[in-house]
């Protein structure tokens, strides 16, 4: 009982050194990532910021190596929607770190209450108020307009993902109304280890690898709005198949863990 308390307590440690870790660089460079803000084309610089000093600080900080296996080579030209299961704090730097080709994010609005990094991501990412339905509605012409750039996009596309006990929870529509309104393939990409070792409740998780899966695009040519309900069942189906016959089982772990902690709680 004294060692479990003990590897507790240092796990909670741990995840606290992952908010200093996340927060100084940003703090440190904030008067830059601005000042690069209100700059045409601020947002190729910052993203390079983003992909190649922030979120590798914060992944090699925590312990967290990356492996990246991709099944396919995406045109470095062309935009694409990044789908990816969200399990964790720490998706948002492996999404940089990975992804092919550089994207925009859409995000939640609740995001920009957090000091600095809130400041930032709304200047950034597509925000997008889920209980509003004109803002949700306003995502599809914003999106348009990071595709104009050259941007791809990426959302986490899971209508609730808090829940430690279920793999992959259903998707939501609009990633894929946005794919077919925009004629943008569809590359799903699969974050194998992070809901275990990195979950989002703070006594668990541990450092190591984190592999990412990067799947061949599906194609929307020709697609309309009829086609979404398939087209969000083909994404959803490989995403969790693919954790589900994960070799080394992390997910599945994951959520064997936590039932297991929540009973002898």
């Amino acid at each position: 009982m004294y060692f479990y308390r003990v590897m507790r307590f240092l796990i909670i440690l741990w995840r606290i050194w992952f908010y200093l870790l996340s927060s100084v660089p940003l703090v440190l460079l904030f008067p830059l990532l601005a000042l690069l803000l209100v700059l045409p084309n601020g947002y190729r610089p910052f993203f390079w910021i983003a992909r190649n000093i922030w979120s590798r600080f914060v992944l090699l900080g925590m312990g967290f190596w990356v492996i990246k296996k991709s099944k396919t080579a995406l045109d470095p030209n062309k935009s694409y929607l990044f789908v990816a299961n969200h399990s964790s704090y720490i998706d948002i730097m492996l999404m940089f770190a990975t992804a092919p080709n550089p994207f925009v994010f859409v995000g939640k609005k609740e995001l920009v209450k957090i000091p600095f990094f809130g400041y930032l991501f709304k200047r950034v990412a597509i925000m997008v108020d889920r209980s509003n339905s004109k803002s949700r509605y306003h995502v599809y012409g914003r999106a348009g307009k990071v595709l104009e750039k050259g941007y791809s996009v990426c959302i986490f596309p899971e209508k609730e993902y808090l829940d430690e006990t279920i793999l992959l929870n259903s998707f939501k529509q609009g990633a894929f109304k946005i794919a077919i309104e925009h004629q943008l393939s569809i590359c799903p990409m699969v974050f194998l280890d992070c809901k275990r070792k990195f979950p989002w409740y703070t006594t668990h998780g541990y450092p190591g690898v984190l592999r990412v899966d990067i799947h061949p695009p599906l194609p929307t040519a020709g697609l309309t709005g009829d086609d979404i309900p398939n087209l969000q069942q083909k994404a959803y189906d490989l995403i969790h198949t693919e954790l589900q016959n994960d070799p080394q089982q992390k997910a599945v772990q994951a959520i064997d863990a936590w039932k297991k902690a929540t009973k002898t709680a």
